[in-house]
């Protein structure tokens, strides 16, 4: 489908054909373990409960919408990654995905490091005390005030991203006084199998120093001779939501191919290499992504196969899950405002968020699953469309999905798998509130990120 397919949004006004969509599953009220958090389950009544809480107690008690995010399921994801690659490796969460001083705590205290991409986020990082040399700090144009809160704070690395950033870090380094650790990110002409618009490897597009003709070898040349820059790796990013591991095998081939290059030019052997993440998750029961020790090990085999085949010494890995650790630790939890009934075609629910909460759906053309959630029910499957309330019509959330015939207005429903990217992009269109982020752990809920307040949206407006 074209990115440009209708000038008022994706899949405006878009009518499946008979047979199009896939048939209703089994039981409308069964929980696919795969796209749910951990501790999801229904109680005795039919309700939704996460960490022994049902969810009809948490909107009663935070409003809806909401993201409620199970702590239980994060840490213990966490600690997956971490023990899957073990004290020989680093495991960087991608805090794009979503980040919180609550969030930074819980990492800091199962073994993580960060990756932050702006100030605002480093800022998030240091206040929760996460140490700096921990932290990796990314971005294809940080600012000059960014990069010097980075070196003086004493980030463990800066990923450089152009030949105008190698000069920028080393002359801010050099004139703190400081050599900063970094890696040199490289685009090596490898595109994953994802969305256009989210796959970052191949060489039209805006992020890392091409591979080819050269550059990034001259990239390194430069870097090697700054005194304010200590270059210690080679960084690549090959998109993102991949299941596929054959990209991340022919990136690692060029990777160490480009080290064998340096070794031989520079008689050094970098002793970092960064793959990145972009580790695909369930939304839907469809997905089916791989385990961390897959991962660890499927990495592991191929980095080291390629330096013995280069003779090198195999440097030492990093990767940056950021959407595998907290994309399926979240739901976001709606009320049902209206149903809109379409003989012939589906029925339109229409939640109290939208693409404000989740843009997603607009954005990437993504998919998710929904679930009725305040009850269970006997009724019919129904094709359904959950859409929001915002003036647009490609303010969509779940494309298409089948929830009981029976559904009407009050109903609470939740979208799992919104643990990543739906906080952090969401927005104030139509003026809407963002959402609060709610932690439940071991029949406790608080709140880690606050519902937003009309007197927010004004203190910002100076008038």
């Amino acid at each position: 489908m074209s990115r440009s397919a209708h000038p008022a949004g994706p899949r405006h006004a878009d009518v499946l054909p008979e047979g199009h969509y896939s048939a209703p599953p089994a039981d409308l009220n069964a929980l696919d373990a795969k796209v749910w958090a951990q501790t999801v389950t229904r109680d005795e009544d039919g309700v939704l409960t996460v960490g022994g809480i049902p969810v009809t107690r948490l909107a009663e008690e935070f409003g809806t919408p909401a993201y409620v995010l199970d702590e239980t399921d994060f840490r213990a994801r966490a600690r997956a990654w971490r023990t899957a690659f073990g004290t020989g490796a680093d495991v960087y969460y991608a805090g794009k995905a979503f980040l919180s001083r609550a969030v930074v705590r819980w990492l800091h205290e199962e073994g993580l490091n960060v990756d932050v991409c702006s100030g605002g986020e480093l800022a998030t990082a240091l206040s929760a005390g996460m140490p700096a040399e921990r932290i990796a700090f990314h971005g294809n144009n940080k600012s000059v005030d960014e990069i010097t809160r980075a070196v003086e704070a004493g980030v463990g690395h800066i990923v450089l991203d152009s030949f105008q950033e190698i000069v920028r870090v080393a002359h801010i380094a050099q004139g703190l006084g400081k050599r900063q650790k970094v890696l040199i990110r490289i685009t090596v002409g490898v595109e994953a199998h994802t969305h256009e618009f989210i796959a970052t490897a191949h060489e039209d597009q805006k992020f890392g120093i091409p591979l080819a003709g050269g550059q990034a070898a001259e990239a390194v040349r430069r870097a090697l001779q700054l005194d304010g820059l200590e270059l210690v790796g080679i960084h690549s990013h090959i998109g993102s939501q991949i299941f596929d591991m054959s990209g991340f095998e022919v990136a690692a081939h060029r990777v160490v191919g480009l080290l064998k290059d340096i070794r031989d030019e520079h008689g050094i052997e970098l002793p970092e290499i960064d793959l990145g993440g972009g580790l695909g998750i369930a939304y839907t029961s469809d997905d089916d992504p791989r385990e961390p020790h897959e991962i660890a090990k499927s990495l592991s085999e191929i980095v080291s196969r390629e330096c013995e085949v280069a003779r090198l010494r195999t440097p030492r890995i990093s990767v940056e899950p950021g959407r595998a650790i907290v994309g399926p630790t979240a739901f976001t939890l709606y009320e049902v405002g209206t149903t809109k009934p379409l003989d012939g075609l589906r029925t339109y629910v229409s939640v109290d968020g939208g693409m404000s909460d989740n843009i997603r759906t607009a954005l990437y053309d993504a998919e998710y699953s929904v679930a009725l959630v305040s009850r269970t029910s006997d009724a019919e499957p129904m094709l359904a469309r959950v859409v929001g309330k915002h003036c647009e019509s490609g303010d969509i959330v779940v494309k298409d999905a089948f929830l009981p015939a029976d559904l009407a207005p009050g109903d609470l429903i939740a979208v799992p798998a919104t643990g990543a990217y739906c906080r952090s992009m969401a927005s104030n269109y139509n003026h809407v509130l963002r959402p609060p982020v709610v932690a439940v752990r071991d029949g406790e809920a608080r709140v880690i990120v606050r519902r937003e307040t009309e007197e927010d949206l004004l203190r910002l407006d100076v008038g």
